[in-house]
């Protein structure tokens, strides 16, 4: 699978938002957008998936421009995690997964019981299964982000596209998304397309880093040498220390920040 936008451009009325942006991500990839409130990346998230229309540009899906493909068969593909805002419904887990599966099903059409067992497995898979019968609205801001890619999950999808998956959530529940979210990608083959304001989240599972600035200007490539000292002081007005760190044999990478700069 190869997803990629050539060139897309998007504004309001007469205030642009989005400059020629160009980037792809192929199957076992994760890409994560950085950039500062404002810039623009939700906006990003909804061009690229047809949601909102390219003012020019293109979305594509392995060569073809999604604009050519039906539309029931572009969100089989590719599922959405919106950002979690909590819900008062009274869904339990496995009914509000259960929904996911509606990219697979006609119109009115009833889940069958391989939807059900899709479903169940959509929830093994991110670890959720004793949280069944409980309902969303009785749920933690983790509890409920683990349901909302379970669900999208259910769909089979070749891309995983989230907004901001772990922000409003506790250190724990952070580390618990980004590392379900890197076994997905390399366990099934998944790529993922991930917002986040977080640059060593970033700098933790992605293959590639998209950095959309201010200016309207992007930069996208290899994320160990996109997201650098240099680059996050122009998208973030935040002068940064990166610094390597071993632990039992593994390199991490923090991202320290020291001073606001104009």
């Amino acid at each position: 699978m190869n997803f990629s936008i050539q060139n897309g451009c998007f504004g309001y009325g007469s205030t642009p938002i989005l400059h020629n942006i160009s980037f792809d991500v192929e199957s076992r990839e994760i890409l994560t957008v950085l950039g500062p409130n404002g810039v623009g990346k939700t906006t990003l998230l909804r061009c690229m998936m047809g949601l909102l229309h390219w003012r020019s540009g293109n979305t594509l899906l392995d060569g073809i421009p999604i604009t050519k493909m039906n539309h029931a068969e572009v969100w089989r593909r590719i599922s959405y995690v919106p950002q979690s805002k909590g819900t008062a419904l009274s869904y339990t887990a496995a009914e509000m997964v259960l929904m996911g599966r509606s990219a697979r099903l006609g119109l009115f059409t009833q889940p069958t019981a391989e939807d059900r067992q899709r479903a169940a497995e959509a929830m093994d898979q991110v670890g959720i299964t004793h949280l069944a019968n409980k309902k969303c609205s009785e749920m933690s801001g983790g509890e409920l982000q683990m349901v909302l890619i379970a669900r999208a999950l259910s769909t089979e999808p070749e891309l995983l596209v989230l907004d901001e998956p772990e922000s409003n959530l506790d250190f724990k529940n952070q580390l618990i998304i980004l590392e379900t979210i890197s076994r997905l990608s390399h366990e099934r083959g998944i790529a993922a397309i991930v917002n986040t304001h977080y640059p060593a989240h970033a700098l933790k599972i992605a293959d590639k880093a998209l950095i959309l600035n201010r200016d309207g200007q992007s930069l996208c490539g290899p994320a160990a040498e996109t997201i650098n000292e240099k680059n996050m002081r122009r998208a973030f007005s935040v002068q940064v220390k990166i610094e390597d760190y071993r632990y039992e044999g593994r390199c991490y990478k923090s991202v320290i920040p020291l001073a606001v700069v104009s």
